[in-house]
């Protein structure tokens, strides 16, 4: 990381911006004449590097001054009080943080130290409380760990935003990129547990759709016994089930409105825990007193055992929620009752799905049922009783004729969209393997981002909670 001297303010640090304010002026007064593509990309990558390091020069003398006003110590000693611990405060002391352009400044800043007590010793813990109150994180400013960690988020693994960084002119290791990226997901996880998720908008009046479903990656998980030769903790590859939920409202026609960005979050802990985190968003965005609110997923028991519970401990009114099968789902298993007709030739078996893919797309679901329940009448195995109880079980969330006439959406297809863009994409590939909170992370920094909230996100990861740092 390429790093600038000095303190700001100082009378070396302001002479190194007379220096290269000199330096800019002189392009102007003497413009350099290039007559290849390449001699201008060479002077435009000249001048970038020159107003990188006034950028990062200017950028310090701001936050020294921040640090330095009577009103930033007034903050500090207020924040003091209120940490969950006893906080003393000491000298200033000296630092280097990290700026938005990759340029390391020199800050003095006045430390707060606390005595913790572990097995029989005392070790000092301390916090820059003025850095943190500016938003500044692990040596770095807030529009720094943002670009990281978006660049994390966005592309395919660390390796690819480490080159990114690298192109830009920032030299940053693997290790520094994935500690700033993971710890940004963190803070903004922890945030929206002991906060809120600082919503702008809510629901109210609207049509909202809501669709989850599982994807797979696998989990390094330790396994018990002796390490390797080389002291490594020998692992499991385990398949596992991360899960998924998108929130969304169409407008009267059944369109997505795009005046309200789509939620969308995930999590490794299972179904309760994903329950739990989606009646923690729509509470947020006033789902009560939304319009209508559609349910929409596959046959997946996991969901609809838990629909019930969601709505009750909301205080949602239930003639206000509709729960439907996704059509295309429903489809795939009349394919499935067609193939045990062992007699039928193909062109039979796709008349018979085409006419009660039809009936099923009207709405006709009883005659759907009869027609399955006499293919499957007199036998026994155990797939024909599976695709037979499938459409028994469901009957009251096949309504799609119903659900056609509100001008809802009868199909999944988003969320299905959703695991392919946020999990499969990012964290499933061969030999590809995670630790569960690293996963996590970057599944909460993948969702925001592609579901248009990378600011939201950026905001609750700056959000100062002092329980987040006791």
């Amino acid at each position: 990381m390429r790093e600038i001297g000095n303190i700001p303010g100082s009378e070396e640090y302001l002479l190194r911006i007379a220096e290269l304010q000199e330096r800019l002026r002189d392009y102007v007064d003497n413009p350099r004449l290039v007559q290849t593509a390449e001699a201008l990309e060479s002077l435009e990558l000249e001048i970038q590097e020159e107003t990188k390091k006034l950028t990062a020069l200017l950028i310090g003398c701001q936050i020294q001054a921040s640090l330095d006003a009577e009103q930033m110590r007034e903050a500090e000693d207020k924040l003091a009080k209120e940490w969950p611990k006893r906080l003393k405060s000491h000298e200033k002391v000296r630092g280097w943080i990290r700026t938005v352009n990759g340029y390391e400044i020199q800050i003095q800043a006045r430390y707060f130290r606390q005595h913790i007590k572990r097995r029989g010793r005392k070790r000092n813990q301390g916090f820059y409380l003025g850095l943190l109150l500016l938003g500044i994180n692990d040596r770095c400013s807030s529009g720094f760990a943002a670009e990281v960690s978006l660049l994390a988020a966005m592309l395919g693994s660390l390796e690819e935003a480490r080159t990114v960084l690298l192109e830009r002119g920032i030299k940053i290791d693997i290790k520094t990129l994935r500690r700033i990226s993971y710890r940004v997901s963190q803070r903004a996880r922890l945030t929206q547990q002991l906060d809120s998720l600082g919503f702008d908008e809510d629901v109210a009046g609207r049509r909202v759709i809501v669709s989850m479903d599982g994807g797979r990656i696998r989990l390094k998980e330790n396994k018990r016994g002796r390490k390797t030769k080389k002291g490594r903790t020998r692992y499991h590859g385990a398949w596992r089930e991360p899960k998924l939920f998108i929130i969304y409202v169409v407008d009267t026609e059944g369109n997505m409105e795009r005046s309200f960005m789509p939620v969308m979050d995930a999590t490794l802990g299972g179904p309760d825990a994903l329950f739990k985190l989606l009646g923690s968003y729509l509470a947020q965005l006033g789902i009560v007193k939304a319009d209508k609110i559609l349910f929409v997923a596959d046959g997946a028991r996991w969901i609809w055992n838990r629909i019930a519970g969601l709505v009750s401990e909301i205080g949602l009114n239930p003639h206000q929620v509709y729960e439907l099968i996704d059509f295309y789902h429903a489809v795939e298993h009349l394919g499935k009752v067609a193939s045990l007709r062992k007699s039928w030739t193909v062109k039979q078996r796709k008349s018979w799905i085409n006419k009660h893919r039809r009936l099923l797309h009207q709405g006709h679901i009883t005659k759907v049922i009869d027609a399955v329940k006499a293919i499957c009448r007199g036998r026994n195995s155990k797939g024909i009783r599976t695709e037979r109880d499938y459409f028994v079980r469901n009957i009251g969330r096949m309504a799609y004729g119903r659900i056609q006439d509100m001008a809802l959406p009868i199909g999944s297809g988003s969320v299905e969209s959703a695991i392919r863009r946020v999990v499969n994409m990012r964290l499933k590939g061969p030999g590809l393997f995670w630790r569960k909170e690293n996963a996590e992370a970057i599944l909460l920094l993948r969702c925001y981002w592609k579901a248009g909230r990378w600011n939201q996100l950026k905001k609750q990861a700056n959000t100062l909670i002092p329980e987040a740092f006791a």
